[in-house]
């Protein structure tokens, strides 16, 4: 199973990178985590630039989700949604539809407990909106329990993959 990586934030040491990076260590036998890092270099979302021809980033991103099979995104709230930013990619693949009935399971490195939910929940409004089917994750709080919460996550993931 091939599950791609992405990251809400653009933040170079983001906690949330950090939890993707340890899902790429932390996988199934059988599982291999691809961390996508090229949201930062998508054009704001304009439908009239779809018809001077896709720019290269954007077709990057849409063979990226294409060629796996699951999304894990991880992502910070800001200001109680998600980040301007992973909002402006999902939108580049609402009319091509990349995440049209693919799994994407979401959650967010927390410093503390109640802390990312807004963010993921109003992250799941969006793909809700683009048909995805939706693993929806709670935050994992940075900690002791931080890696096998992580593990779990990866585990229901690649089971739900499979059936």
């Amino acid at each position: 199973m091939k599950i791609l990586g992405v990251c809400g934030s653009l933040q170079a040491e983001s906690s949330n990178l950090t939890l993707l990076r340890r899902a790429v260590v932390r996988a199934p036998p059988g599982t291999v985590v691809t961390i996508f890092d090229g949201i930062r270099d998508l054009p704001l979302f304009n439908p009239d630039l779809e018809g001077t021809g896709t720019a290269a980033a954007v077709t990057l991103w849409r063979d990226a989700i294409r060629s796996h099979d699951a999304v894990l995104i991880a992502t910070p709230e800001y200001g109680h949604s998600l980040p301007g930013a992973l909002k402006n990619a999902i939108d580049w693949v609402i009319g091509s539809g990349e995440l049209y009935q693919k799994l994407v399971a979401v959650t967010a490195s927390a410093p503390g407990q109640g802390r990312g939910q807004r963010g993921l929940n109003a992250l799941c409004t969006t793909l809700r909106g683009v048909n995805a089917r939706i693993l929806e994750g709670e935050p994992i709080v940075r900690g002791q329990s931080f890696d096998a919460e992580l593990q779990l996550l990866l585990q229901v993931l690649t089971e739900m993959q499979q059936h």
